[in-house]
């Protein structure tokens, strides 16, 4: 389900770039290198160049731009840090790519309201190092050093999601560039709102097809007085899926818990040179006082040991803690590195997490029997994981191969009451996937899309066709 590959799109009119060239100078780049980088995906997914590539510095430039381009009919194509893995990016019609990474300020940190305010382009790792001086951080982490506009803007998620939720939780006000060339404020800052429309939700998670998002507004946590993480490795799949979920069952608040199979640990050990055992294995993260946290540190420990858990390996020294972590958010890489030359297609479902542990076990079941190696990790506390087909670019048989078992996993999660993403969107991947998730919904969505952008030119081709 790749997108059509094209050296080129067609050029833009002379007289839009002297337009464009007029406001932005040298932030406008129509060099091949630079369309090159910006319509190429994380993924699978073939390249495909935009017409032109533009940096803009405020929301007055995004308009500006967006009038411009709008006027002449040039579709729009909003671009953050470019990990997203769904083709979400990809300028299926060519058109002007917007780079929002240079609107990278922190604009206001309201510590007493434990909320921030920033530009699209801000990292979210910058983030937490500007903010760790005042006691608070930001706990959404998909593991990449997305940018908050390409978070806001996919609905993304993480290994931090089972407590702190997901950024349709994290985020309390927008600020946004319509197609029409409007620069609207979706909320206010207060906690809770009945005021109208809940627009802030509407454009979470639209992938740049209603919306340029120029600004964002988030909560915040405090920094926890302590954080221990943990490693237990398990003789079986059920028994490190049942330990995660009698944790929740009983109440306990763990901050991360990821699982890694087999496969997927063989991977990790020999790209970030660790030596944990090579069987399914869960990562843990414990956030609270010190007290409280050694009590569910023991509570999960007793847990795993009934399950089949091996040695409860925890630590709560911080360069321990960051090694850890590294390990798991460079997994894709890490499994994409077990054969030379590889190209990896990452897929994600998510359950209810009362049918998670059957549908990874047949999930597991279909992969033991595949020609190509697929590891399987996820956020398993909240029902959400992942399978990263690992793939010789040059056989196209693979390809084949693995959208077959992509498509028994989809449809597993979809007959358990799951959905298609849970996570990485739906952009050009999942296109079929979302009609058969939703169903007539998708059509109010279309009618949504028609209203507010009916000439097609944010992101076009995205979630669905029009």
């Amino acid at each position: 389900m790749s997108a059509p590959s094209t050296p080129s799109a067609s050029p833009l009119p002379s007289t839009l770039v002297d337009e464009l060239r007029a406001v932005f100078g040298d932030r406008l780049h129509l060099g091949e290198a630079m369309r090159s980088q910006h319509g190429a995906s994380e993924a699978h997914f073939d390249t495909v160049l935009p017409d032109a590539v533009v940096f803009p510095h405020s929301t007055e430039e995004v308009v500006t731009l967006v009038r411009t381009c709008v006027a002449a009919r040039i579709p729009i194509i909003p671009y953050g840090a470019g990990t997203s893995i769904e083709g979400n990016t990809t300028p299926t019609r060519g058109g002007v790519t917007i780079d929002l990474s240079e609107m990278n300020a922190i604009l206001q940190v309201n510590a007493e309201d434990f909320d921030v305010t920033v530009q699209a382009g801000v990292r979210r790792e910058e983030l937490n190092a500007y903010l760790r001086d005042v006691g608070l951080f930001f706990p959404i982490d998909p593991g990449a050093n997305a940018t908050i506009g390409g978070m806001a803007a996919t609905r993304a998620s993480g290994t931090n999601a089972v407590r702190y939720g997901t950024m349709r939780e994290a985020i309390l006000s927008l600020r946004v560039v319509t197609p029409d060339g409007r620069d609207i404020r979706t909320a206010r800052r207060a906690r809770k709102s009945a005021a109208g429309y809940d627009l802030t939700r509407l454009m979470i998670g639209s992938e740049g097809t209603l919306g340029i998002i120029t600004e964002v507004t988030l909560r915040l946590h405090g920094i926890p007085e302590s954080i221990m993480s943990a490693v237990c490795s398990f003789e079986t799949m059920g028994g490190a899926v049942d330990t995660v979920v009698q944790s929740i069952q009983l109440g306990i608040p763990l901050a991360r818990v990821e699982i890694l199979d087999d496969v997927q640990m063989k991977a990790v050990n020999a790209w970030s040179s660790l030596d944990y055992p090579e069987k399914t294995t869960l990562f843990f993260e414990f956030h609270g006082s010190e007290r409280y946290v050694q009590e569910q540190v023991e509570t999960v420990s007793a847990l795993a040991a009934e399950n089949g858990g091996g040695e409860f390996r925890w630590s709560n020294l911080p360069e321990q803690r960051a090694r850890l972590w590294k390990a798991r958010h460079e997994a894709y890489y890490a499994a994409v590195g077990l054969r030379k030359g590889a190209v990896g297609w990452p897929t994600d479902v998510c359950v209810p997490i009362s049918r998670l542990a059957e549908c990874i076990l047949e999930t597991k079941k279909d992969l033991e029997t595949a020609s190509i190696p697929g590891p399987i990790l996820g956020h398993v506390g909240d029902g959400n994981f992942h399978v990263v087909f690992v793939l010789d670019p040059d056989k196209p048989e693979e390809a084949a191969e693995a959208e077959a078992l992509n498509r028994r996993l989809v449809r597993r999660a979809l007959d358990m009451d799951g959905t298609c993403t849970g996570e990485h969107g739906i952009g050009l991947g999942k296109q079929d996937w979302l009609v058969e998730e939703l169903g007539e919904a998708v059509e109010m969505m279309r009618t949504i899309k028609r209203a507010i952008d009916p000439h097609d030119l944010f992101n076009p081709g995205k979630i669905f066709a029009l």
